[in-house]
């Protein structure tokens, strides 16, 4: 199987459980919840992405023939060292490409896989850390893991629900839009009025990183 890859990187997460953690980013193309054109954006179940991932044509990013093609390409990303390796699968939607060969090939070379999923395709069984963020009026399938992270404001969401899920760890995110200081402000009272839930942070925004 060929991989559409948008971009592929060497960062630290920004954002989340693993915030500040050195990791390699696999930004794989495509979204079942946006065609990521601005003329589709008012139609689409997913409304307020802010990530590029049309195309192959981002750093480090093209197709990739096969999973040691890819694999390869995440290892020297990473770099000398074999210690404490980790990659992200993120997209889009990696689940629309995240497969055995994959999983298969990156745990052969020694890395920690983490996926960033909107849960409406069941995740890898391999995968080691689950985060999901689901989408409103979307039927999310993955309700557990290790991260549940809930951008908000979302309308049509009962956090209830939310918190019957099974996940270690459950993070507000503020949108990121015009109104990012209301955002910001509703997720802190949410937050102060539902202990279960722990703010997080768009951290790689404020420092300038990928």
């Amino acid at each position: 199987m060929a991989y559409a890859v948008k971009e592929l990187f060497l960062t630290l997460q920004g954002e989340g459980v693993n915030a500040g953690a050195r990791a390699v980013f696999v930004r794989f193309a495509g979204c079942n919840l946006w065609s990521g054109r601005e003329a589709d954006r008012a139609s689409a179940i997913c409304r307020f992405c802010d990530t590029d991932f049309v195309g192959m044509d981002g750093g480090g990013g093209g197709r990739f023939n096969d999973a040691s093609a890819l694999i390869a390409a995440v290892e020297e990303a990473w770099g000398p060292g074999l210690k404490d390796r980790f990659v992200v699968l993120t997209g889009g939607e990696p689940m629309l490409q995240a497969d055995d060969a994959i999983v298969d090939a990156l745990h052969g070379a020694g890395f920690r896989i983490a996926i960033e999923s909107n849960g409406t395709l069941p995740v890898h069984p391999g995968i080691d850390w689950v985060c999901i963020s689901p989408k409103a009026g979307s039927t999310v399938v993955q309700q557990s893991g290790d991260e549940l992270k809930l951008v908000w404001p979302q309308a049509g969401f009962d956090l209830d629900i939310l918190e019957s899920w099974d996940f270690s760890h459950r993070l507000i995110q503020p949108l990121d839009d015009p109104w990012a200081a209301d955002h910001q402000r509703a997720a802190i009272e949410l937050v102060l009025a539902r202990p279960q839930w722990r703010l997080s942070i768009q951290t790689h925004k404020l420092l300038g990183l990928r």
